[in-house]
C-alpha cells in the first residue's frame, strides 16, 4: 500500500501543502486523503491512534502511524533530494518539532484561510487522492 497523507481537507495551509507535494512528489509515491473522509474513517478503525481532531497532519506509511511533525519528516523520506535530506532533522526531540508544529496549527486558519470545500484535484491527480 502506497503512503497516505491525512489532511484537514478545509485548511488553507493544508491545501498549499498538498498542492506542494503534488509537485515535489514527482514519482507520484504518495497518496492523499481529508481527515474529514471515508479513507481517513476506514483508517482510525484500524488504528485508533489516528486523533478525530482536524489539527494534526498525519501518514500512513506500510501501516505505521506518524503524526504532527513525524509525519512530515517521514513524508520527506518519499520526496526527491533536496527535499528528502530535511527528513535528516528527526534527531531532533519530538517535544520539540511538535512544539513549532502545535504553534503553527494553532494559527493555521488566522493565516492561510478556511475553504469552503475541499478542493477538486487535476484529472491526472485524481487518482492520488481517496475519498
Amino acid at each position: 500500500m502506497s503512503p497516505i497523507v491525512l489532511y484537514d481537507g478545509l485548511c488553507g495551509l493544508c491545501d498549499s501543502s498538498i498542492q506542494w507535494l503534488l509537485d515535489h512528489d514527482v514519482e507520484g509515491r504518495l497518496h492523499y486523503a481529508p481527515l474529514q473522509g471515508d479513507t481517513a474513517a476506514d483508517l482510525r478503525a484500524r488504528h485508533p491512534d489516528i486523533p478525530l481532531e482536524l489539527e494534526t497532519m498525519v501518514l500512513v506509511d506500510q501501516d505505521r502511524v506518524y503524526l504532527r511533525s513525524q509525519a512530515i519528516l517521514r513524508i520527506c523520506t518519499h520526496l526527491p533530494g533536496p527535499w528528502s535530506w530535511a527528513s535528516a532533522l528527526s534527531f531532533l526531540p519530538v517535544f520539540l518539532t511538535d512544539a513549532a508544529y502545535r504553534l503553527l496549527a494553532a494559527n493555521r486558519y488566522r493565516i492561510w484561510g478556511r475553504l469552503e470545500a475541499c478542493r477538486l484535484p487535476e484529472p491526472e491527480q485524481a487518482a492520488r487522492f481517496l475519498p
